[in-house]
This record gives structure tokens, C-alpha cells and sequence, in this order.
């Protein structure tokens, strides 16, 4: 009989094949007091060598099978092996107490580890992932056991893993390896952005695969509803392989969108754009048909460095976008940075809750030189596309009033100077904090749009951290409570002849979708895999119907009642 198990959606698509289970040694550290730290020091050196050698080989062969930005992956890798903040701690440990170089690497590395994943962002997140991946394989080699080779296989199987590392992810061969499932892992952990540009299944998080899936056993990996079948029946086989041709024959359709407006069935057109947190990511935006960026995050450029990046580095940065966007509106959020996204280089003070603390628009404000190098930098940019610029976290007007002076003070100072700036640049907010969108009447007669982030509005107002799993079920898209608050940033946009978009996960959400275009949403920013799957979706729905239903689900009671309105009326 088939075992069913649960998990996460990370990559869609469906898969059968023979698991494959790629397990990682046995890696103990043993503590050793030795006589000679000069040799010792030497032998972690070579350890370190021999890996930065194997990272350059899994490199070229990322670049080769998954393109560059994929193999940027592991130019990070090599940098954190050349990072003297990590090796000279280890080095000095050897040293100073004596001991062996994998306790010293091991107790170092576990150290940033800890640090790192402490830190309630999924960028850092994602740092310590690339730390624990390099000083596995340094530890590997100190311990003279063999890191594991999944570029070796050569037949069709489905990968199971505890977790799947970056390298682990690059050396797969897309022509055997049809699926993968791992124990741990979210949406946005680096083996499902990995799959998803493979266009392979996954499904992670599922806790117990390693514990449950043996190799050769058949299974099913289903991306698309995050189900794992272990040892599936004739009858799921054949049910999942017509599912399986299903989604292959969407996929061809939606692919025929790519170049099609966003129209719903009766006509009514809006925007479907994408968020994007670097340059490269334009790329998939523009494969995707996306009509626009609706959220740069520029906080990457900040990010995984030791100092702040000068005004040249952000104006090249933007400009970039701007030129490979060619025309489309790029909406550009100022940093976002604070709290919960550190940025060891400004010492910021430590804070009991960095959600509610000193960040975004408020960091900016007050250190107001680093706020005035981006926007000089976006200011010089802008002349080269269709900048929009975005201010995040405001909550109050005297906020946005303060923010927006300092912009227009550097624009002017520019050109005075003889620089070309845009004159059409608007300047909206992001709509985060329920203050702002219960004032949104007010701030529509000063701001050019709205932008509305729902993963933070649906956290504040529902007073429930959406890290924390015991309050997770408070983290609900479809309460009416946030409905009604959507509904009104909306209408006074509106009122106001100013336009509102959305760059929460929400936007690009298949049951949010048709009420988000009932209220009126004018531009739907989303993961750029989300964007043709969306547009499909709405050419199958009326927008006067949609709006129909308006009042109706303001005046529901529950999240749930929403859902199932929402299903029966609209078949999602």
C-alpha cells in the first residue's frame, strides 16, 4: 500500500521514478591537542585548497548546464573560502589552543552558522546554508572521507535528501535526476530556487523522507500539491501520469502568453509585473512576459559585504535594470534594511523586536548619507528607463513629506550640476503598516501609487510574527480584515486618480487573484515563474463579475468563508 507524505510545493511539475538517496557522510569531530600548529595550520590550508579546487570544477559545470547567474552561486562559495573572517579565527584556534584543524574549523564555522540563522531573513538564512555547504566539504577532506557525487548518476531516479546543498543541486543532470525531495527547506532555500530554474519538481520540507524512503522505491514526487507517494499502486501510476501530461500541456499553453497582454475575459487589461532583488534576476522577468519590475529590493547590494556599496556600484546596478526593462515601469523600494536584515558593518543597536524597530524608512531618515547615496544613484539612473521610486515602512505622512524632500533635494542639487534626471518619476509608498492603509485617503493626495506588501501588512495587523510556526495559522491572506483593509488603499487611490498595485506573495495567489481584481488591484507584482500561470488564470475571469462579489466578501466572517466563495464561484 502507498505511504502519502506531505510537504512543501517548491518546484511544480510531477515526477516517477526509483529513489536515489543521497546521503552525506558521517562527518565526527574528534578534539586533539597536537605539537605542531604551524603544520596543522598548513594541513587546513591544503584542506581548503583541494576544496576551492572541486568548487571550480562544480562551477564551470553549473555555468555550463544552468547559466551564469546560477553558477554565481558558487563564486559566493569561493568567497567565503577566501574570507579572512572565517580562516583566520580557525587558524588562530589551531594556534593558540592546540588544537586539531577540524574542531577549530567546525567550532568556527558552527559559530557564524548559528549566527546567521538567528537572524529572521532569508538572505542570511541562505549565508549560513552556503557555510555549512563549504566547511562540509573542508571537514570532508580533513577527515579524508569522500564528498558525495551526484553528478555520477546515469539513470532516471528521484533524489531524496535530509537537504540538498547548493553544489549538490548544480552537479545534477537534468537528463536523470527527475525530481527531488528533502526533509527540510522552504519555498525560497536555494535547493528550490536551484529546482525551479531547472524546471525539475520538488517537494521540501516534509520532515520524514530519509526516515521513510528507501533506494530503488518507486515514487511520485508531485510539486504541484507538495505530496510525496512512496511505493504508489498501479492505479496512482497511471493517475499521476495523466497528471503529469496535464501540467506538461498547461505549460505549452502558457508559454503562448508571453508576449500577450493581461486581459481579463471581458477585456479589462492590468499589470503583471515582478519582483526582483537583483539585476540578474530581469532576465527571467522578461522570459516570463512580466509588463513590469513592480518590487526591486535593494538591499542585495548591501548584503554579504563588509562595507556599505558606493554611489557608482548602485547607479550601475540601476541602471542596468532600466535599460534591460526598456521602457517597462521599474519600481525601485528604497533600502530596506534593519531589524531583522543586519548589516554587520553599521552596528546597529540590538533590538528585543526588530519587526517593530529601527529600519527601513526610519534607518534612512535618520542616517541620512547613506539614504542620500541611493538616491542620487537612482536619480542618475533614472534617465535611462521608467523609474518608479518606492518608500518602505511609512507610517506616518510627515514620513513620506520628509523622504520625498530629501529626493527632490538631490534631484535638484543634480541638475544644477548639468546631470540628465527624469522628470516623470513617481513617488509612491509601500502600503505595510495597517496605520497606512487605514489613512490611505489621506496619503493618496500626496503619494503617485501605492504599493501594497501584504507579508508584513498581514503580520502587523494580525499582531502574529509569520517566522513563529505556533502562530502561523493567524498569517491569513483571505481575512476579511485584510480584505477590508486592501479595499480601502484601493479605493482612495482610485478616488485620487492614482494607481495600486500589490508586491506581497498574495499578488500572484490563485484564489487572491479574483478578488484582488474584483476590489480593483491595478498592478499584480509576483514571482516571475507566477506571472504566465496568472495571466491564464484571468482570461478566464470577468472583472465586472468579479467586482460583482465585492461587497459580499468585504462582509464575510471568516478567512474560510472567503476560500470556499471563492472556489465555487471562480473553480480555482
Amino acid at each position: 500500500m502507498s505511504n502519502n507524505i506531505q510537504g512543501i510545493a517548491a518546484s511544480s511539475g510531477i515526477a516517477i521514478a526509483k529513489a536515489y538517496r543521497l546521503e552525506n557522510p558521517e562527518l565526527r569531530v574528534k578534539k586533539k591537542t597536537i605539537d605542531n600548529a604551524t603544520a596543522e595550520v598548513e594541513r587546513f590550508v591544503q584542506a581548503v585548497e583541494t576544496s576551492k579546487n572541486e568548487l571550480e570544477k562544480i562551477k564551470e559545470h553549473a555555468h555550463k548546464e544552468l547559466g551564469a547567474d546560477k553558477a554565481e552561486i558558487f563564486s559566493a562559495h569561493l568567497l567565503v573560502l577566501s574570507d579572512p573572517e572565517l580562516l583566520n579565527p580557525i587558524k588562530d584556534k589551531i594556534k593558540n589552543e592546540n588544537v586539531n584543524a577540524e574542531v577549530a574549523l567546525d567550532e568556527t564555522a558552527g559559530m557564524f552558522i548559528t549566527m546567521f540563522e538567528q537572524m529572521d531573513n532569508e538572505y542570511m538564512k541562505e549565508r549560513a546554508a552556503d557555510i555549512r555547504d563549504v566547511t562540509k566539504r573542508v571537514l570532508a577532506h580533513l577527515l579524508g572521507v569522500g564528498v558525495s557525487n551526484p553528478s555520477l548518476i546515469s539513470e532516471e531516479v528521484i533524489i531524496i535528501a535530509e537537504d540538498l546543498t547548493p553544489s549538490d543541486t548544480a552537479q545534477l543532470n537534468r537528463q536523470y535526476v527527475k525530481a527531488f525531495t528533502t526533509d527540510i527547506g522552504g519555498r525560497t532555500s536555494h535547493s528550490a530556487i536551484m529546482a525551479r530554474s531547472m524546471e525539475i519538481p520538488a517537494v521540501v520540507g516534509t520532515k520524514n523522507v530519509m526516515e521513510i524512503i528507501q533506494n530503488g522505491t518507486m515514487v511520485v514526487v508531485d510539486g504541484l500539491d507538495g505530496v510525496v507517494i512512496v511505493d504508489p499502486t498501479d492505479e496512482e501510476i497511471t493517475a499521476y501520469t495523466e497528471k503529469q501530461q496535464k501540467h506538461e500541456g498547461q505549460k505549452k499553453e502558457w508559454a503562448k502568453l508571453v508576449n500577450e497582454k493581461s486581459l481579463t475575459s471581458d477585456g479589462q487589461e492590468v499589470e503583471l509585473a515582478a519582483n526582483i532583488g537583483t539585476p540578474k534576476d530581469v532576465k527571467g522577468v522578461l522570459a516570463n512576459g512580466g509588463e513590469g519590475v513592480g518590487l526591486y529590493r535593494t538591499e542585495f547590494l548591501y548584503m554579504g559585504r563588509t562595507e556599505l556599496p558606493s554611489e557608482e556600484e548602485q547607479y550601475n546596478a540601476y541602471k542596468e535594470v532600466l535599460e534591460k526593462m526598456e521602457g517597462k515601469p521599474v519600481v525601485v523600494r528604497t533600502l530596506d534594511i534593519g531589524g531583522d536584515k543586519e548589516l554587520p558593518y553599521l552596528n546597529l543597536p540590538k533590538e528585543m523586536n526588530p519587526f517593530l524597530g529601527f529600519r527601513a524608512i526610519r534607518l534612512c531618515l535618520e542616517e541620512q548619507e547613506i539614504f542620500r547615496t541611493q538616491l542620487r544613484a537612482l536619480l542618475r539612473a533614472s534617465s535611462y528607463g521608467n523609474l518608479k521610486v518606492m518608500f518602505p515602512m511609512i507610517a506616518t505622512l510627515d514620513e513620506f513629506r520628509q523622504a520625498k524632500a530629501i529626493l527632490l533635494e538631490e534631484k535638484e542639487k543634480l541638475v544644477q550640476a548639468g546631470t540628465t534626471v527624469n522628470e516623470n518619476i513617481e513617488i509612491g509608498i509601500m502600503v505595510e503598516i495597517p496605520s497606512t492603509a487605514v489613512m490611505a485617503d489621506i496619503f493618496a493626495k500626496e503619494v503617485d501609487f501605492f504599493s501594497i506588501g501584504t507579508n508584513d501588512l498581514i503580520q502587523y495587523t494580525m499582531a502574529a510574527d509569520r517566522m513563529n510556526e505556533q502562530v502561523s495559522y493567524l498569517y491569513q491572506p483571505y481575512n476579511p480584515a485584510i480584505l477590508r483593509l486592501i479595499d480601502n488603499v484601493i479605493q482612495a487611490a482610485h478616488k485620487n486618480g492614482k494607481w495600486a498595485g500589490m508586491c506581497g506573495e498574495m499578488a500572484g495567489d490563485p484564489i487572491a487573484i479574483p478578488i484582488l481584481l474584483g476590489l480593483g488591484l491595478d498592478e499584480f507584482s509576483m514571482s516571475a515563474t507566477s506571472i504566465l500561470p496568472a495571466r491564464s488564470q484571468l482570461r478566464g475571469i470577468s472583472k465586472a463579475e468579479a467586482a460583482s462579489y465585492r461587497e459580499e466578501i468585504l462582509s464575510m466572517s471568516t478567512a474560510e468563508d472567503v476560500v470556499a466563495f471563492v472556489k465555487e464561484k471562480f473553480n480555482v
